[in-house]
């Protein structure tokens, strides 16, 4: 699984470079995160700019990383499409995640 990762201070930004987050990928998906963000779990912001479909495999993985997040950091999900939002407002997940339109506003509301 190859996902680019940026680090702002106090941040990491994951940007998977697959377009489907399914369950062909979501255990990598998670594995890979976790290996790049290791015990600095400060703050993490998933880029969904690339992702073009989630199953509920995905959701599945991305409700693991935010129990991983264990309240040591914050979890934001930034860029998703108008079929992925939508998704999320009809299984209520956005009132689970932190969603932004953009990298920059999920930055701002970290206060980074």
């Amino acid at each position: 699984m190859n996902i680019n990762t940026e680090r702002e201070p106090n941040v990491n930004i994951l940007t998977p470079s697959v377009r489907r987050l399914d369950a062909s990928v979501a255990a990598a998906f998670k594995d890979a995160v976790v290996r790049e963000i290791g015990e600095d779990r400060k703050a993490l912001i998933v880029d969904f700019s690339k992702i073009e479909f989630i199953d509920s495999s995905g959701l599945g993985m991305l409700v693991s990383l935010l129990k991983m997040m264990n309240g040591k950091g914050d979890m934001m999900l930034c860029a998703l499409n108008p079929g992925i939002r939508n998704m999320f407002t009809l299984t209520r997940m956005d009132r689970i995640f932190r969603i932004c339109p953009d990298r920059a506003s999920a930055l701002a509301q970290l206060n980074v």
